[in-house]
C-alpha cells in the first residue's frame, strides 16, 4: 500500500479555532492521543509566539513518542533581518524538535500587500530560512501559504517559491488552500501539475473548510500524487476549520487502500472522543465513522436488513473504526426491531416470546407518556430488565427537598437540596448546595450513595437536555429530560418525563446511577 504521511495541526491550526484554548497539560495529552493513534507528524505550535508554547516545547522534548515526530512551526525570516538574528527563527531551534515547518508567502498579493516587499526578496527569505534549518540537520516541511490562490493569480510567482524552497533543501513541499476557497477541480488540476513539476519530491496538501470541501479536496490531491495530508484531528481551525483527519484517514485507508497511520484504525473513535473532551467540544451525533448515530438504525426495514446482512445498510464495519452498531427504539418499533435491540440484554428471547410482546407493549406505553428511548439506551435497558423481573433497585428514595434563592448570596450557589435514601436496612441523609436545584440534587445524591457505592464518585454528567412536550400548557407543560453520563470509561444516556422538571431530572438521574451499578 502507498504510504500517506499524516501531519496533524490540532495544536497549532486547531488552537486558532474560536472557543479553543489549550493549557500546556491539554497539549501534552493531545500529543499522547495523536501518537497512540499513529499519525506521522504533530505540528505542535509556534515557540516564538507566546510563553505558553515555550513551556510546552520544553516539556514535550522530554516525551518519548512511538509513532509521531514533533514539529515546531514558524515563518520565514523577517525581511530586514539576517536569518541568524531573527528571534522567531532561533526560537524554532530552541524547541528541540527534529522537524521544523516553515511557511512562506506564495501569492503575489501577499508579497506586495502584506510583506510589502518584492518577489525577488521573498524568494531570498524562503531560501535563507529553509537552508538555515537544513544546515542544522532538521527535517524541513515548507508550507506554501495561499498557494492555490497564488497559482491562479500568478503561476510563475507561486511555482518559483516552491522551486526556491526545493533548491534550499526542503524535504516536503506543502500546497496550502489557506482561504479554503478552491473547488475540487481546481485542487485536482493544480496539484497534478505541481506533482509533475517535482518528481520524487514529497508534495503535501493543506486545506481549509470554508466551502465545506476540505476533506474532498485533500482526497483528490492524494489521488493525483500528494503523499502528505495536513489537517486537524476533529476538523477544528480558524473560521470554518481545517480538513478533518478523523474522516480523511479512514476514507483513504478503508476506501482507497492507502496506509495512513502506524496503528489500528479501530483506535479512531477513542482518539476522537479523547481529543474532543480536551477541546470541550461534543462529538456531533452524525459525525462520519465515530458519531453515535454513524451506525444507528431506526427504520424497521433498515434494522431488519442490517440484522440479516450488516453491509446492506453499513458501508464499513463499526468495529473497524472503534464504533458500535445501535438500534434505536421508538413507538413505531416492531418486534423485530426490539429483538435486535435486545441482543445484549436478553439474547435468548425470540420474536414470538411473550416477554418480547410485553416489552413492546411497555415501550409503547412509556412513549405515549412522553418517554423517548432512541437516544436513551441505558434507560431502555433498565426498562427491559424491569419487565423481565431481573432488576432490583440499589437504593430507595425516602424524600428529597429543594429550595432556590434569587439572587444567590454568593453569586453562584443558588439552590439547596436535601434527601434521604435507603440502601438495604440502612439510611443515609445528605445535603448539598448547587448551581440550581437539579445540580444540588445531583450532588446530594452522589454524596449519599458514595457511602455505599464508592464507584459512584467516578460518575459525572456531561450533557443535560430539556424538551417541552406539551407547549400549549405553558408553565404546566410536561417535559422530557435527557442526561448523558460517564465514568471516564464508557458513556450512557438516560431519560425522565414529568410535569415537574426537577422530578423528570431526578428520574433520569436515578437511571444514570442504577445503570452503572447494575
Amino acid at each position: 500500500m502507498k504510504k500517506i504521511n499524516i501531519l496533524d495541526s490540532t495544536l497549532r491550526d486547531g488552537a486558532q479555532s474560536e472557543g479553543i484554548s489549550f493549557s500546556v497539560s491539554d497539549k501534552l495529552h493531545i500529543i499522547q492521543a495523536l501518537d497512540d493513534f499513529g499519525v506521522s507528524y504533530i505540528e505542535a505550535g509556534n515557540p516564538g509566539s507566546n510563553p505558553k508554547d515555550i513551556e510546552f516545547f520544553n516539556r514535550a522534548a522530554e516525551i518519548k513518542l512511538n509513532n509521531a515526530k514533533l514539529c515546531a512551526f514558524g515563518s520565514t525570516r523577517r525581511k530586514n533581518l539576517a536569518v541568524e538574528e531573527d528571534d522567531n527563527v532561533l526560537s524554532l531551534l530552541k524547541a528541540r524538535t527534529d522537524v521544523v515547518v516553515i511557511f512562506g508567502k506564495s501569492w503575489d498579493l501577499h508579497i506586495r500587500e502584506i510583506l510589502r516587499t518584492t518577489e525577488e526578496n521573498n524568494l531570498e527569505l524562503v531560501y535563507d530560512t529553509v537552508n538555515f534549518f537544513k544546515k542544522k540537520d532538521k527535517e524541513l516541511i515548507f508550507d506554501a501559504e495561499h498557494f492555490f490562490d497564488g497559482f491562479k493569480a500568478n503561476r510563475d510567482c507561486a511555482v518559483n517559491v516552491l522551486k526556491t524552497a526545493d533548491a534550499a533543501g526542503a524535504d516536503s513541499l506543502c500546497l496550502c488552500d489557506t482561504n479554503g476557497g478552491c473547488t475540487p477541480d481546481e485542487i485536482l488540476r493544480i496539484t497534478r501539475e505541481i506533482v509533475g513539476l517535482f518528481p520524487g519530491r514529497q508534495i503535501g496538501i493543506h486545506c481549509h473548510n470554508d466551502m465545506g470541501c476540505a476533506v474532498a479536496n485533500s482526497m483528490l490531491a492524494v489521488d493525483v500524487g500528494a503523499s502528505q495530508v495536513q489537517g486537524t484531528f476533529i476538523g477544528i481551525g480558524e473560521r470554518c476549520g481545517n480538513a478533518d483527519l478523523s474522516v480523511i484517514v479512514p476514507n483513504l485507508q478503508l476506501k482507497q487502500g492507502y496506509e495512513c497511520i502506524n496503528s489500528s484504525l479501530s483506535k479512531l473513535s477513542e482518539a476522537v472522543y479523547a481529543i474532543s473532551e480536551i477541546c470541550n467540544m461534543p462529538v456531533p451525533l452524525n459525525k462520519p465513522y465515530v458519531g453515535l448515530s454513524a451506525f444507528a438504525h431506526k427504520g424497521g426495514m433498515h434494522i431488519d436488513g442490517v440484522s440479516k446482512c450488516a453491509r446492506s445498510f453499513e458501508h464499513v464495519e463499526p468495529e473497524s473504526v472503534g464504533n458500535k452498531r445501535r438500534f434505536l427504539m421508538s413507538e413505531v418499533s416492531g418486534r423485530t426491531t426490539v429483538l435486535a435491540k435486545l441482543g445484549r440484554v436478553a439474547p435468548e428471547l425470540s420474536k414470538d416470546s411473550p416477554e418480547t410482546a410485553a416489552i413492546v407493549q411497555r415501550l409503547k406505553e412509556l412513549e405515549h407518556e412522553g418517554y423517548q428511548f432512541e437516544s436513551a439506551d441505558a434507560s431502555f435497558e433498565l426498562m427491559v430488565l424491569n419487565v423481565l423481573g431481573r432488576f432490583s433497585p440499589h437504593f430507595k428514595l425516602n424524600m428529597y427537598k429543594t429550595s432556590g434563592e434569587y439572587p444567590s448570596p454568593d453569586g453562584e450557589m443558588s439552590a439547596y437540596a436535601m434527601l434521604k435514601i435507603e440502601v438495604g436496612d440502612k439510611t443515609e441523609t445528605a445535603a448539598a448546595m448547587g448551581n440550581g436545584p437539579v445540580n444540588a440534587l445531583d450532588l446530594a445524591l452522589r454524596k449519599a450513595l458514595t457511602v455505599f457505592y464508592p464507584e459512584v464518585s467516578r460518575v459525572h454528567l456531561i450533557d443535560y437536555k430539556v424538551r417541552v412536550l406539551t407547549a400549549e400548557k405553558a408553565t404546566a407543560a410536561k417535559v422530557r429530560v435527557l442526561m448523558e453520563s460517564t465514568n471516564g470509561e464508557e458513556t450512557w444516556t438516560t431519560v425522565g418525563v414529568s410535569t415537574d422538571i426537577i422530578e423528570a431530572s431526578w428520574l433520569a438521574l436515578v437511571d444514570s446511577i442504577e445503570y452503572i451499578l447494575k
